[in-house]
């Protein structure tokens, strides 16, 4: 496999109906919709990897959100968290935009694409460790098709890293035994690929100080010196 792959990797994920539970909320979500939404019409679909096949640096999420994702199809687009996060990864030079707001507003990354080992909106947030699993082998097809550019990963949060961790082992990374520790600003080195451990962008960490824009702003441009991506000083 190249990286040619991953478009056909991405549509084939939009078609996935495996999760019963995720299928029904992602539908129900998009069919109720939020009342500041209510002229929108939502993806309501498994939510695919954003950036550039041949990508040296990844970032890892959690899943979509109901209104974010699941409602613009793109990840980390239209919700808090996407607005924290394109806006450092703008900050640090690897986007076009400080901001996301739907599928067709012409952000671009550079050299960048992020990605979630549940491509499908959880009720709560919280997909059960049945929906982690069986989601994971998309997770694993993605990493395959990234390896031959792949330099560095940003892991965002625990569940994030405890769901990527596997996957890089059946990618075909030698994960060691026991698995590193999540934390943020944790660095490990896996066969050459650079892991970094990051606080989740969720709005219990952003807005409590847990996560501060510095702090994501210094895990990423540490992340793309590793993957030797150009950032802006600072």
């Amino acid at each position: 496999m190249d990286a040619s792959g991953l478009p056909l990797l991405d549509r084939r994920i939009t078609d996935c109906r495996a999760c019963p539970r995720l299928v029904s909320w992602r539908e129900e979500v998009a069919r109720v919709k939020r009342a500041a939404y209510a002229d929108w019409t939502y993806w309501g679909r498994p939510v695919p990897g954003f950036g550039p096949p041949d990508a040296r640096l990844l970032i890892v999420g959690l899943a979509p959100a109901a209104h974010g994702g699941n409602r613009t199809g793109r990840m980390f687009t239209g919700d808090r968290s996407g607005d924290v996060l394109y806006e450092a990864l703008y900050d640090v030079g690897l986007a076009s935009r400080p901001t996301a707001e739907h599928a067709h507003d012409g952000l671009e990354l550079y050299g960048v694409r992020v990605t979630s080992p549940v491509h499908c909106a959880p009720p709560a947030n919280k997909p059960t460790p049945q929906e982690r699993d069986t989601c994971r082998p998309w997770l694993v097809q993605e990493l395959r098709l990234l390896r031959p550019t792949l330099r560095a990963v940003v892991v965002l949060g625990a569940f994030g890293w405890q769901a990527a961790l596997p996957a890089f082992a059946e990618a075909g990374w030698s994960v060691p035994r026991p698995r590193p520790a999540f934390g943020h600003g944790v660095r490990y080195r896996l066969d050459g690929l650079e892991l970094f451990g990051c606080f989740h962008v969720s709005q219990r960490n952003t807005f409590t100080g847990r996560l501060t824009p510095e702090m994501l702003r210094d895990v990423l441009r540490t992340a793309a010196r590793a993957a030797e991506l150009p950032t802006e000083s600072g």
